[in-house]
């Protein structure tokens, strides 16, 4: 995530210090990259060393302004302009579990992947209903629209990402399960044990499933019961 340029979206509005452009992201976002005052005072030391941004005087409070640069305009400029890079791809957890969940010993990989669709599709849940939320305080209108306007568009990439990691988990299951079918099915039941022979690595086995829980659709996906509610975006009204 460029902290560096989301900084300069903003400073591009006018004059800010630190910890009000720390509000001012969480607010655009809806907290779902929190920052730390600090991160943001690095983050503006080293837009100044490189010319993007300087120090304007102080406010009424005594806090240092800091203003965009023609130079960091430019470079904001490119950013929006530049689409972001997906020929390196930033390291997923997940996909890498249950890389190394494939024939892990003592490890049911179905097990694994049953358990992280669960919390997806909460996840998937809880996103749903924030975005119920943020399009109320949308159609309301008032000061916070930018902002509100920032915080659907969040959330709705966050539950397109999270009905494709669902979707992507029932692959994952189903090949599994093909691949352990053939293993099996080309498996002779009684074959001599040649102990000097080169063993062949075969796909994990997986247990046969009875029923596979199917992914809710994303759109009005209804919340289950005494699920915990997601942390609620600033500005967001109450339920």
């Amino acid at each position: 995530m460029s902290i560096r340029h989301g900084l300069l979206a903003l400073l591009e509005r006018g004059p800010r210090y630190g910890s009000q452009l720390r509000t001012e992201f969480e607010s655009r976002t809806g907290s779902t990259w929190p920052l730390n005052v600090g991160q943001v005072y690095t983050t503006l030391n080293r837009l100044e060393r490189d010319g993007m941004v300087a120090q304007g005087g102080e406010d009424a409070a005594g806090h240092t302004l800091y203003t965009i640069t023609d130079t960091g305009r430019a470079e904001l400029r490119t950013w929006f302009e530049k689409p972001v890079d997906r020929t390196s791809p930033a390291r997923d957890e997940l996909a890498i579990k249950l890389a190394m969940a494939v024939g892990a010993p003592g490890v049911d990989i179905r097990d694994v992947i049953q358990s992280q669709r669960r919390h997806t599709v909460k996840a998937m849940q809880d996103y749903t209903r924030l975005k119920a939320r943020a399009l109320l305080a949308v159609e309301g209108g008032g000061a916070r629209e930018r902002d509100d306007v920032a915080w659907l568009l969040v959330l709705e990439q966050l539950i397109f990402q999270t009905e494709a990691e669902a979707r992507w988990l029932d692959h994952c299951e189903s090949r599994l399960i093909r691949l352990s079918a053939m293993a099996t099915a080309g498996s002779p039941a009684t074959a001599p044990t040649d102990p000097t022979a080169p063993v062949t690595p075969v796909a994990p086995t997986v247990p046969a499933v009875a029923s596979v829980p199917a992914s809710p659709a994303v759109s009005g996906a209804p919340a289950g019961p005494g699920a915990p509610s997601a942390p609620t975006a600033p500005g967001a009204p109450a339920s």
